[in-house]
C-alpha cells in the first residue's frame, strides 16, 4: 500500500482534483465546504488502471495552515503537486515544494490544473515556468502534466504517471517496530475512540496492546479499517483507521503515535542533520527557538548549533534540537524547521536519545557522521559506545536498523571481541570499560565519605547505577570475577578497601574492651559505654565486624573471649542435657536473667539454638 500527498498553493484546485479523481469529496469540515478552502487534512483513496489501490492526502494550501501540511504530508511515497495554469508558481507552491525536499519526498507529478481555463499559448508559458521552477528541487525529474478537473482532460496520463512512479517504489518495510502518528482522533457511536493515521515500521492486528506515546497510555485495538474496509491486519504503508479501547478521546491529540509496548521511548532531546534553506529569510541562529514538526507533531524547539554561531541559508550541519514537550519519533525521521512565518529549515534524525553535548567535545561530529552515513557494524558500536548495557529492540531503535541485521551485526562484532554479551543485553568492550570505572568511582566514593563502613549496600549500588535486578547482578558478577570489585550478600567494595581505625578511636575501642572485660558474663550496658566514651555507630560496627567483640542486642555486648566461652559451655551442657533454661545458664555464669536472655535470644537468631516452650535446644 502507498500513499498519494498532494501540495500546492491555495485555490489551486487540489482538493477539487481529488474529488474528480477519486469520487470522494476530501473537504469534510463544514468551514471548508462554506469557504471553499481546505482547512485541515482530507483523506481519500483510488484504484489506479493497474489495479493498485493508493491511499490520497490532501493538504490544506494556505500558509495559515502550513501545520496542518505539516502534519499530513510526512507519511507520503509520492507527491502529487498542484498548481493552477490560471496563476502559475505562488508562494505556497515555493513553501509546499522546499518541505517536499526537506522530507526527501523524491517521486512526485505536477498536476496543473485548470488548462479548461487558460489558452493553449498562456498555458504552454505555464509549463515552462513551471519546469524551470522545478529544477534544483527533489521533483526535478517529475512529469508536467496539464488537467482539468472539470472536462477530466489529462487524467488518463496522469493515472498512468502515478502508477508508474510506484512502481519503481519500494513498499514499507515491515522492521517489526509499528507506528502510526496521528492525524485525526473522533468518536464513532457504538465504538468509542478512533483515530488514524499512515502506517509505518510495522503491522497492527486487531486484539493487539498498544502503547500512545509520548504519554504512555496503554489501550487495545478493538478494530482496524483501511479504505473502510475492515482488515484484521493493517499493513506498514496503509492509511489506517484504529478503533481503540480503554482510552478517551479528550486523552489524545495529533501527535501522539500508536505503537506496541516497550521499545519506543518519548524524547525531549534530539541530534540531527539539518539543512537551512536556501530561501529562509534568515541564517539559523544558535539557541534560537523554532517551531518543530515532525511525522503529525508540532513542538517548540531550542536550536543547539554543533558547529559556529549560525547556519547560513543554503548551508548544512549539525546541531542538537532540544524540546519544550517530549516527543516520540525514532532515527531516520525527517522533520521541518519553521519560524513564525516561513519555513526555515529541516533535516533528519540521526540519534533520538544523545546525551547533551558541548558544543567543542572531542570526536562529536565524527560520531555524528557515523551515526548518520556509516556501515551497520560502525553504527552499532557507536550507539552501544553512547549507552549502557542495552537490549537488542532497543538498539535496533537507536541505530535505525532491522532488528535481523543488528542481531547479525552483534554476533560479529563480538566474534571480534567488540562486545560483551550481558544475559539480554549488549554492551561494547569500550562501554563495559567505562562502566568498570563508573562502578569503580562510585565506591571509591562511597569509601571515602564512609571510611568505617565495609562497604556500599549493593541496593544503594543498584539505584546508583539505574540498572535492574537481573542486569546489575551479572555486572557485579562479571566485575568480581575480574577483580574489579568485592563483597558479601549485603554490600560491595573495592578490593583494596581495608577498615582502619584512626588512633583517637582505637584508643577509645581499647577502653571499650577493657570496661567489657571487667565483669566479662555481665558486662557494663554498651550504649552506655559508646556514649560515655564518645564511640559512634560505625566504630562499634568495625569492632562487631572485626570480630573484637559480639553484640547480642542493642545493649548487651561480650568481648569474643567471654562470648565463645558462654557459646562453648552452653554447647556442651545442651550436648548433655538435651536442653537448657535461661535460669540454668544465669547460674551457670553468676549472671542476671538480662544477660543470659539476651544472649539465647542472639542464639535463637543465629540458629544454633531452637526455644522450645521455656526451653532451648540444639538446631
Amino acid at each position: 500500500m502507498f500513499v498519494i500527498g498532494t501540495a500546492g498553493h491555495v485555490d489551486h484546485g487540489k482538493s477539487t482534483l481529488v474529488a474528480a479523481l477519486t469520487g470522494i469529496d476530501p473537504d469534510r469540515l463544514r468551514e471548508e465546504k462554506e469557504r471553499g478552502m481546505t482547512i485541515d487534512l482530507g483523506f481519500a483513496w483510488l484504484k489506479l488502471p493497474s489495479g493498485r489501490e493508493v491511499s490520497i492526502v490532501d493538504v490544506p494550501g494556505h500558509e495559515r495552515f502550513i501545520k496542518n501540511m505539516l502534519a499530513g504530508v510526512g507519511g507520503i511515497d509520492v507527491a502529487l503537486l498542484v498548481i493552477a495554469a490560471d496563476e502559475g508558481v505562488m508562494p505556497q507552491t515555493r513553501e509546499h515544494a522546499a518541505i517536499l525536499d526537506l522530507l526527501q519526498i523524491r517521486r512526485g507529478v505536477v498536476a496543473v490544473t485548470k488548462r479548461d481555463l487558460v489558452e493553449e499559448e498562456w498555458l504552454e508559458l505555464v509549463l515552462d515556468d513551471v519546469r524551470a521552477f522545478l529544477r534544483g528541487t527533489s521533483l526535478a525529474s517529475a512529469p508536467v502534466l496539464p488537467v482539468s478537473a472539470i472536462t477530466r482532460q489529462g487524467f488518463p496520463e496522469l493515472l498512468s504517471a502515478l502508477d508508474a512512479l510506484l512502481d519503481e517504489a519500494t513498499p514499507r518495510e515491515d522492521l517489526g517496530r509499528p507506528r502510526l502518528p496521528i492525524d485525526r482522533i473522533f468518536t464513532v457511536a457504538g465504538f468509542g475512540t478512533v483515530v488514524t493515521g499512515t502506517l509505518v515500521g510495522g503491522s497492527l492486528k486487531t486484539g493487539q496492546e498498544v502503547e500512545v506515546q509520548p504519554k504512555g497510555l496503554r489501550a487495545r485495538i478493538r478494530g482496524l479499517q483501511t479504505h473502510q474496509r475492515t482488515v484484521s491486519v493493517a499493513q506498514p504503508g496503509s492509511r489506517v483507521a484504529i478503533n481503540l479501547t480503554s482510552v478517551a478521546t479528550e486523552d489524545l491529540q495529533r501527535g501522539d503515535v500508536v505503537t506496541i509496548p516497550g521499545w519506543l521511548r518519548p524524547t525531549n532531546l534530539v541530534d540531527v542533520r539539518l539543512q537551512a534553506l536556501a530561501s529562509a529569510p534568515h541564517p539559523l541562529e544558535h539557541n534560537s527557538t523554532l517551531n518543530l514538526h515532525i511525522g503529525s507533531a508540532e513542538r517548540v524547539a531550542k536550536l543547539v548549533l554543533l558547529q559556529g554561531d549560525e547556519l547560513k541559508p543554503g548551508e548544512m550541519g549539525w546541531a542538537q534540537l532540544k524540546l519544550t514537550e517530549p516527543v516520540a519519533v525514532a532515527k531516520g525521521d525527517f522533520f521541518v524547521l519553521r519560524s513564525p512565518n516561513a519555513t526555515v529549515g529541516g533535516g533528519e534524525i540521526v540519534d533520538a536519545h544523545p546525551r547533551r553535548h558541548r558544543r567543542s567535545q572531542p570526536g562529536l561530529l565524527k560520531r555524528l557522521e557515523i551515526m548518520a552515513h556509516g556501515e551497520p557494524d560502525e553504527i552499532v558500536l557507536e550507539a552501544l559506545d553512547a549507552e549502557r548495557p542495552v537490549d537488542l529492540a532497543s538498539l535496533a531503535h537507536k541505530t535505525g536498523l532491522p532488528l535481523a541485521q543488528v542481531q547479525a551485526t552483534l554476533q560479529a562484532l563480538e566474534e571480534r571481541g567488540l562486545v560483551r554479551r550481558l544475559s539480554d543485553h549488549f554492551v561494547s568492550a569500550r562501554g563495559w570499560q567505562a562502566l568498570g570505572q563508573e562502578v569503580r568511582n562510585l565506591l571509591a566514593s562511597y569509601h571515602q565519605q564512609q571510611p568505617l563502613r565495609s562497604g556500599m549496600p549493593r541496593e544503594e549500588l543498584k539505584s546508583r547505577l539505574g540498572l535492574s535486578p537481573k542486569l546489575f547482578a551479572e555486572v557485579v558478577e562479571r566485575l568480581q570475577d575480574e577483580g574489579q570489585l568485592a563483597g558479601d550478600e549485603a554490600s560491595l567494595r573495592l578490593p583494596e578497601h581495608k577498615v582502619e581505625l584512626n588512633h583517637e578511636q582505637e584508643e577509645k575501642s581499647r577502653r571499650l574492651l577493657h570496661e567489657l572485660g571487667r565483669s566479662p558474663y555481665a558486662p557494663p550496658s554498651l550504649t552506655d559505654l559508646q556514649r560515655d566514651l564518645g564511640l559512634s555507630a560505625e566504630v562499634i560496627n568495625v569492632l562487631v565486624s572485626q570480630g573484637r567483640i559480639r553484640k547480642v542486642s542493642e545493649s548487651v555486648a561480650f568481648t569474643a573471649a567471654a562470648y565463645d566461652e558462654m557459646l562453648e559451655r552452653i554447647k556442651e551442657h545442651l550436648r548433655a542435657q538435651g536442653s537448657i533454661t535461661v535460669g540454668e545458664v544465669r547460674d551457670m555464669f553468676s549472671t542476671s536473667r538480662k544477660y543470659a536472655l539476651a544472649l539465647l535470644e542472639h542464639l535463637d537468631e543465629q540458629r544454633i539454638t531452637r526455644r522450645v516452650g521455656d526451653e532451648r535446644v540444639l538446631r
